[in-house]
């Protein structure tokens, strides 16, 4: 049998993702997040924001450019 769609509302979403309304909805409209109308309410997949974590996922030794390098004592004495 068919496995049913868990639906959320924007406003859940937005507090699983941690972010404000207002992002969740420049996410959606920039096409990084799906979302689906019915009606006069906006539903997104739970699966999809799930995904959407997943690919937000860092990737190790990707941030290196965020912390500076440790200073050589040499460097420092001159």
């Amino acid at each position: 049998m068919a496995e049913t769609i868990r639906w959320m509302s924007t406003r859940t979403a937005s507090e699983r993702l941690g972010v404000t309304l207002r992002t969740l909805y420049r996410f959606i409209d920039e096409g990084q997040l799906a979302a689906y109308k019915f009606g006069r309410v906006i539903r997104i997949k739970e699966a999809d924001v799930e995904g959407f974590i997943e690919a937000a996922r860092i990737s190790p030794g990707s941030l290196e450019h965020l912390y500076p390098e440790p200073r050589n004592e040499q460097q420092s004495a001159t």
